[in-house]
């Protein structure tokens, strides 16, 4: 029998309860997906801050700020996404072993939506200019930067979320 804990005895960590929120929403596909995409996203955010005008003379707090959100919008955009895919495959465990037609649909879904944002943000909303050293895409007027993240990192969050899961 063990004796009692006494007052220099440090408390054992809490057990999340089996059916717990937490444990629940850990297993689920789409929180992972959420979380995997802001993880990828942030740093690319930051990375690609010196093509965006006004971002490099930006106060340190500011940039942290927009890059944040950014990242944000973007691991909502690979929820959207994955949903999307999900729909059409009928389950969201598609992502557990996905087809490459999937990983392209994900992908798909993701740049279709960016290079509309951008188009808008860049265009007739005003919310944000390419600085000079952004090469833009013709006929599109969406920056390369923004189309390429959407081309390499979903299939890195695909990847993640599988091994994360299985």
């Amino acid at each position: 029998m063990r004796p009692p804990a006494g007052p220099h005895d440090a408390p054992s960590a809490p057990a999340w309860p089996r059916g717990s929120l937490f444990r629940r929403a850990l297993a689920a596909p789409a929180a992972n997906v959420a979380l995997f995409a802001f993880l990828l996203n942030y740093p690319w955010e930051f990375l690609q801050a010196p093509l965006f005008r006004g971002m490099a003379a930006a106060p340190h707090w500011e940039g942290v700020v927009l890059c944040t959100r950014a990242a944000l919008g973007d691991a909502v955009l690979a929820v959207v996404a994955f949903w999307g895919v999900a729909a059409v495959a009928g389950t969201r465990r598609w992502i557990l072993h996905p087809s490459a037609l999937q990983v392209v649909g994900f992908v798909g879904v993701g740049l279709v939506i960016t290079l509309a944002l951008e188009r808008l943000a860049t265009g007739p909303l005003g919310l944000w200019e390419y600085a000079e050293a952004m090469p833009v895409l013709p006929l599109l007027g969406a920056g390369l930067a923004p189309a390429l993240q959407w081309i390499l990192l979903p299939p890195l969050v695909a990847w993640f979320v599988r091994r994360q899961l299985t």
